[in-house]
């Protein structure tokens, strides 16, 4: 999902120039024809969110200064760019100074729109993912932190704010890598609990005994100690679907006792369970494999997280904030963004991963990557493989165009038989074999020196762009070059 940018203008002439070149560079616009009608339409309820405004200083009903004083009192803002006449650098400095993140001068080049809005939303997008961190980190992550701009996304959000008001427990089901512990955490932080502990407890890496320390403070489960740990907080038990079925029991029993107290619904200590899992609990129930009543207590408000593949319009947030965070983390802040083409690939993907697999994707291109935007070939797991056909004994089928193939021979020449003469191979020049003369594949050092050698060749020589085009720097070129006997004056192939 491209950026939306609000224009705000009261030149319809202006608008329409400035909405041609955001819209050639793939951005989507709205206009507004001056500064009330913009901050209405901020304020409008379930509108698409404004990744960028760009606003004109000098408007006859509410000009750009008072719009940015009025925008200054929102808790979060999108960036905001001015615009001014030529020769008028005093209003741009006051703008600046009054929370502006740039101006351009009118008639503003596409370039200078480019460079202006590019640099705003990255700035924009790490102020954004630099607070979530923070949030996280400090147990202060708050839902409206959460990126939900997918239906069923936006669903579970709405969710967790109705349990936020509430003490009763709370089951969060969903595939793993769905962010249930994130929601948990955002749960605890919006309710009036969030300045006492979130505890967070795993079943799956205890064994029985441990978990009753745990969560009881001793092994024998009959005492039932007060949880001291998350007293007035959050006790977050992740895959409670693994924990053993004596420790079910009991906190079902705790429950039940509460029930019947003052106090209901809560664990010893005034205590609100958050329980997660990975599978239905309904379906445990069923096998025998979870406690019945401890189901009956969680299932009063469950909130059910949608795996990724099902929330392609968070996909774009998640993946633009991830490479602002990934980039600083890496030292990598000549990357700047992802291309359309790129994101395109994102959002063709199933990702059974969910939420991690998007993170290492984007780690692994942010660590390739010479410079500037995230492309396609940066994620070269995701690229679609080019469907081949056998047509005929000379010929392949590659992306509905013929391409000859050469007859399979051995060693010496000989003509082979059985599975490896059907294999079909392809001339070494512009791509790397990656099957040997059997038929296996090749070890992956041997295919690492033929790209280098390749490489040498193709850019002649010229070590600095070969070491930028490989993704690695000049010392590693040489090393690997070291490594594997080259010297730049040898052929690439043989």
């Amino acid at each position: 999902m491209a950026a939306h940018v609000l224009v705000v203008d009261d030149d319809a002439a202006e608008r329409h120039h400035l909405e041609q070149i955001l819209r050639s560079q793939g951005y989507s616009v709205e206009c507004a024809a001056g500064g009330e009608a913009a901050l209405a339409r901020l304020a409008r309820p379930g509108a698409p969110p404004v990744s960028a405004i760009i606003l004109d200083l000098v408007m006859p009903d509410l000009d750009g200064m008072a719009v940015l004083e009025r925008l200054n009192r929102q808790p979060r803002r999108s960036p905001v760019i001015v615009q001014t006449a030529p020769g008028r650098s005093d209003a741009s400095i006051s703008a600046l100074q009054a929370g502006a993140f740039d101006f351009l001068v009118k008639p503003a080049t596409g370039e200078r729109v480019k460079a202006s809005l590019t640099n705003a939303l990255k700035a924009a997008a790490l102020e954004k993912e630099i607070l979530r961190i923070r949030s996280s980190g400090s147990e202060s992550l708050g839902l409206g932190e959460i990126v939900a701009q997918s239906s069923s996304m936006g669903h579970a959000v709405r969710l967790g704010e109705r349990a936020a008001r509430s003490a009763i427990p709370v089951l969060i089901e969903g595939a793993a890598g769905t962010g249930q512990e994130l929601l948990a955490r955002a749960i605890h932080s919006s309710s009036n609990r969030a300045i006492h502990p979130f505890v967070r407890v795993s079943s799956e890496q205890h064994m029985s005994k441990e978990i009753a320390t745990t969560l009881f403070g001793d092994q024998d489960l009959k005492t039932m100690r007060r949880l001291s740990t998350a007293s007035r907080g959050t006790l977050f038990i992740e895959k409670i679907e693994a924990l053993p079925l004596p420790i079910q029991a009991s906190l079902a029993e705790m429950l039940t006792v509460s029930a019947r107290s003052r106090k209901p619904h809560v664990l010893p200590g005034d205590v609100r369970l958050v329980a997660a899992s990975a599978r239905p609990l309904i379906e445990l129930v069923a096998e025998g494999k979870f406690d019945e009543r401890l189901f009956n207590h969680l299932n009063i408000h469950p909130i059910w997280l949608p795996p990724l593949k099902e929330r392609t319009a968070d996909i774009p947030e998640l993946a633009e904030n991830l490479v602002v965070r990934l980039a600083a983390e890496a030292g990598r802040p000549d990357v700047a963004g992802i291309s359309s083409a790129a994101m395109q690939l994102l959002l063709r993907h199933d990702w059974p991963g969910n939420l991690p697999e998007l993170e290492q994707l984007i780690l692994r291109a942010v660590v390739v990557c010479p410079g500037g935007d995230l492309a396609p070939q940066h994620f070269p797991t995701l690229q679609p493989e080019p469907p081949v056909t056998q047509r005929n004994a000379g010929a392949a089928e590659i992306d509905g165009k013929s391409v000859a193939v050469p007859k399979q021979n051995g060693r010496h020449g000989g003509r082979d038989s059985g599975p490896i003469a059907d294999r079909i191979s392809f001339s070494r020049y512009g791509m790397a074999r990656l099957l040997d003369e059997r038929g296996e594949m090749r070890a992956i050092g041997s295919l690492e020196e033929e790209v280098i050698r390749f490489a040498i060749d193709h850019y002649r020589g010229r070590m600095t762009e070969i070491a930028r085009r490989l993704g690695i720097g000049r010392s590693t070129l040489y090393r690997k070059m070291r490594d594997y006997g080259i010297t730049q004056g040898e052929p690439a192939v043989s």
